[in-house]
């Protein structure tokens, strides 16, 4: 059997992908699986030009999650404007919330590891709280924060007394 996504002819694992009306499953060599677990290598994807047509719909969901991860690329732009799907497997893809990759939805700090409710992360960059009128400084602790739900990109905590959103790329987990 070929991988559903770069079609290999290797050893295939199961992949769950969540969401949609049967939480489908695709068959992903593990080439594949170290791909979607680490930082997406641009080039390494250019196989979905042909796995977002396949007739699971699972592997069109993560064909489509995945040119979504990668659009700052024009090839994985143009094929996202060229997929079309169904309403219900559109409705799927729509239910990965914004800026996840197919195997996440976590609040990831700006080097990629994974944060929770409570952890204390450190700011990397000086950030000007908006409404504040106050600087938070590099290297300032931010302890007990929470995730915002809806938005993987977003956290909050208290900074000199004020509960602020900060976006995780500008966080280190301590």
């Amino acid at each position: 059997m070929n991988c559903d996504l770069c079609g290999a002819d290797a050893s295939l694992l199961p992949l769950d992908v969540p969401g949609g009306p049967d939480d489908g499953q695709a068959l992903i060599c593990q080439d594949c699986a170290e791909q979607l677990s680490g930082e997406l290598q641009p080039n390494y994807w250019r196989c979905l030009s042909t796995a977002m047509w396949s007739e699971k719909a699972a592997v069109q969901v993560l064909s489509a999650r995945l040119l979504t991860c990668l659009s700052d690329h024009d090839w994985a732009r143009d094929l996202r404007e060229q997929l079309w799907l169904d309403e219900e497997t559109q409705a799927w893809v729509d239910a990965m919330p914004a800026g996840g990759t197919p195997n996440d939805g976590a609040h990831k700090d700006s080097n990629g590891t994974p944060l929770e409710a409570g952890d204390t992360v450190v700011l990397v960059k000086d950030l000007p709280v908006k409404g504040a009128g106050f600087t938070a400084k590099r290297g300032t602790a931010v302890r007990n924060i929470s995730l915002v739900q809806d938005n993987p990109e977003h956290i909050e905590g208290r900074v000199e007394g004020q509960r602020i959103v900060i976006l995780t790329k500008f966080v280190k987990r301590k």
